[in-house]
């Protein structure tokens, strides 16, 4: 079905037509909007959507019409940096850089051995760049510390993928929600993250009045409000709602007995860890009506088609990987998967965070290789002409086992490419302080504070200044062309990977260059043949056939091959003991299983239903912080606003951070709207404006984690706790404990003062400090008395924003 008709977005700021319009996608969320560069005097001028293109028709969100003018900023960086001795970061020569950089690793590797050298890359990068890293960080650094935002972004996709599939690609495609009868948004604020998908989903449901929709969020945001179902659920209490829909399935004998049986093992392991979650101990768990989980049991159990969506709601919060396996779990018991409109989407943030997955540039080796399986540890030695055993094995390490790492003094390089960690990582004061004890290469196009702690910084180019492929949430593969040069100074991420690599003099074991590839067309040629057998296989991709057909959804395992909307239509799963992408983990410890183990279970091609025992959040609400706390995404900005606050529209409409405070919470501690307050955690604290309103639940606040300047008190992260969920390696950053504070001064009243007077000294108008003291008229004041004066009190207007069109 798709869009019914196409609509050409576009924002374009030029002096007469443009010069050329140059193929691409958009290069933010994980959607893949096709869209094409306007070029004006060789320099980007702006964007218009692709209405060939399957995905959008067109369309572009606020912040991929905005993305441009990014390239354009006055403050990027057009030459490498190097910290001086007096601590300063002053220019440098790209060889005094890359020198400097080469010099550094040899060190650490000669003093502190080949885990001593870590990469921490990005989601919005190119297949060719996180290729090159997998080849330049296994095979040549030899180590095992390969990490990306990635983990804080799509690990749980990953894992609950590997958990009951037994390899990574998500089942269902954006085709299936066109086709479904019911869509669950599982901790999936679409409309402010993935915008234009959420028009896909609005236009058909306007025009068919399809899909039902129903939304798991625990704050009324834009998309629950178009929702036929929302159910408000507590913080930490995803598991148990679906423990309880299972249940309810299994007793109402809704099961799928023939599918279970033939496609299926650990069924009855599975019904066992779900028993005893009724109606009212769900309701009890989640805090939502019975009345409104029974209308949630009647749709899920009856409905002949179900496509369930996931994104940080389920990722970043507790129990994570469990959670979306019990999503597994439930499509795999009514037979929902391999269909049309039916199976787990489980989707990404980045536009390209599933690409670094499956070319290994994270956890596991390129083309879903099991780094704990020997057979694919040869085969990949034999691909890479490399002795087998230089290759790192073992399971993967994520980012917050390498700040431990470093915290030991056992990493003594640290290379983060394309992302901020100073912004992004919970903990922030302990990821600074670990960060500023170690050699830091910092890669980016501008300045962010993470360059607070970095000892070079190598300046890059973006979007439209460099030539690749990305993968987005549901498997397309699409292309970006090169529609101008960088800025004079500034090198590829892949540049500057290859520059390191002929520097590092990495040999294969025959004496030639490891990496002999010189375009980025020429590594995913290579990476293709990396891909042949595996789960996704690209062999009948190339960049013109992604051209000509707007992108392709792998496997495409010959020319023939125009992509796969849906995997597993013949129920074959990833799940033989030499297929399998890893052996899988313990559900709980989130310790990795041998092949021993896993062959044990015994699913040589089934899908496996796993155990889904309840464990409530480690850090709860208490006497000292009695409230809970949760981030997320605001539609106007993208991650840490390295692009977004570049874009003049975007800025303007969110110009600072802010908290979201339900109102009864807002009446009891005395704050008015727009009042400064300090949020305090056991990791630190913020002081940002309330924004007072229902869209959080009693007792949760919500701050945007997308402000994190070092000189201000806004970042989320200064509050976020480091849990990771066991399995995953994700951080919990939905589920924290925190406190809320008026900060205010005390203003004795003088003879003949007015409100009015008092108000102005302070810089505040008369109705704002009325409401601070509760005063119902301006005349309740006494000389003599003392009243309360808010510190700052700022306006904090939500910009209206129409989620679809």
């Amino acid at each position: 079905m798709g869009w019914k008709h196409e609509r050409i977005d576009q924002n374009v700021y030029s002096q007469g037509e443009v010069d050329k319009w140059v193929y691409s996608t958009c290069g933010l969320c994980s959607v893949g909007c096709g869209c094409y560069v306007a070029v004006k005097d060789d320099k980007i001028v702006g964007i218009k959507g692709n209405g060939e293109d399957p995905i959008n028709r067109g369309r572009l969100g606020p912040k991929g019409e905005n993305q441009w003018h990014a390239n354009n900023a006055p403050d990027r960086l057009k030459t490498p940096m190097i910290r001086n001795q007096s601590g300063e970061l002053e220019p440098a020569s790209w060889e005094e850089a890359m020198q400097l950089v080469v010099d550094k690793a040899k060190q650490s590797l000669d003093e502190k051995g080949n885990n001593s050298v870590s990469i921490y890359s990005t989601g919005q990068g190119f297949f060719e760049d996180y290729y090159t890293i997998a080849k330049v960080g296994r095979a040549g650094l030899q180590t095992h510390l390969l990490d990306a935002n990635t983990r804080l972004c799509t690990s749980t996709v990953e894992f609950a993928l590997l958990q009951s599939f037994g390899a990574d690609g998500t089942p269902a495609s954006f085709d299936d929600i066109d086709e479904a009868d019911t869509l669950m948004l599982f901790g999936h604020n679409v409309a402010e993250s993935g915008t234009v998908l959420f028009e896909r989903i609005m236009e058909r449901k306007v025009r068919t009045g399809k899909p039902y929709l129903i939304v798991v969020d625990p704050r009324k945001t834009l998309t629950a409000k178009e929702a036929d179902l929302h159910l408000q659920l507590s913080p930490g209490s995803n598991l148990p709602l679906m423990n309880g829909l299972i249940n309810t399935l299994i007793e109402q004998d809704k099961v799928d007995k023939a599918f279970v049986e033939a496609h299926t093992v650990g069924y009855e392991k599975m019904k066992e860890s779900v028993k005893g979650w009724t109606l009212a101990k769900t309701s009890e768990s989640t805090g939502i009506p019975e009345d409104h989980l029974k209308e949630f049991y009647r749709v899920m159990c009856d409905t002949p088609s179900l496509v369930s969506t996931t994104l940080q709601g389920a990722f970043q919060s507790a129990e994570a990987t469990k959670a979306c396996v019990a999503i597994n779990n439930f499509h795999l018991i009514r037979g929902l998967i391999g269909k049309p409109g039916c199976g787990p989407l489980h989707t990404a943030g980045q536009p390209s965070s599933s690409a670094n997955r499956t070319a290994g540039g994270v956890g596991t080796y390129p083309a879903h290789r099991n780094p704990t399986n020997p057979a694919h540890m040869k085969e990949m030695a034999e691909l890479w002409n490399v002795d087998q055993d230089s290759l790192p094995a073992g399971p993967e390490k994520g980012i917050e086992e390498i700040i431990t790492h470093i915290e030991k003094e056992e990493v003594g390089f640290f290379w983060n490419i394309g992302t901020n960690p100073l912004v992004s990582l919970p903990n922030r004061s302990r990821i600074k302080k670990a960060l500023e004890s170690v050699f830091v290469v910092v890669q980016d196009p501008f300045l962010t504070e993470t360059s607070a702690v970095a000892d070079v910084i190598l300046p890059v180019a973006m979007w439209g200044e460099k030539e690749g492929t990305m993968e987005n949430a549901d498997r397309t593969v699409t292309i970006s062309r090169k529609a101008v040069e960088p800025p004079d100074g500034v090198r590829s991420d892949f540049e500057i990977l290859l520059d390191f690599a002929k520097r590092m003099e990495f040999k294969d074991r025959d004496g030639q260059p490891l990496v002999d590839y010189s375009t980025p067309e020429e590594c995913f040629e290579e990476f293709k043949r990396i891909t042949k057998g595996r789960p996704c296989d690209m062999t009948g991709i190339t960049y013109a056939r992604l051209e000509s057909l707007n992108g392709m959804r792998w496997p495409v395992p010959d020319e023939k091959s125009t992509g796969t909307p849906r995997l597993y239509s013949d129920y074959k799963f990833h799940t033989t003991v030499d297929d399998a992408q890893v052996f899988g983990k313990d559900q709980f410890t989130g310790r990795a299983l041998s092949k021993e183990e896993f062959r044990e279970i015994g699913a040589e091609g089934r899908a496996i239903l796993q155990e889904t025992y309840h464990l409530p959040p480690f850090e709860q609400p208490n006497d000292e912080y009695p409230m809970w706390l949760t981030t997320g995404r605001s539609v106007w900005h993208w991650h840490t606003r390295t692009k977004t606050a570049r874009a003049p529209m975007l800025h303007m409409a969110a110009p600072h951070n802010y908290v979201e405070i339900h109102t009864e919470d807002a009446r009891e501690l005395g704050i008015v709207e727009g009042e400064v307050v300090r949020i305090s955690s056991p990791r630190g604290e913020v002081e940002v404006p309330a924004r007072i309103g229902e869209i959080v639940q009693k007792g949760l606040i919500f701050l945007p984690f997308h402000f994190g300047n070092l000189e201000k008190k806004e970042s989320a992260n200064n509050l976020t706790n480091d849990f990771v969920d066991p399995i995953s390696k994700q951080p919990t950053y939905k589920q924290s404990a925190c406190k809320i504070e008026k900060i205010r001064d005390e203003h004795k009243v003088k003879a003949g003062e007015s409100l009015e007077e008092i108000a102005s000294h302070y810089g505040l108008t008369a109705k704002e400090l009325r409401a601070a003291n509760n005063f119902s008229t301006p005349y309740e004041i006494e000389m003599g008395t003392t009243i309360e004066v808010p510190a700052s009190v700022i306006n904090t207007p939500i910009q209206p924003y129409t989620p679809h069109r």
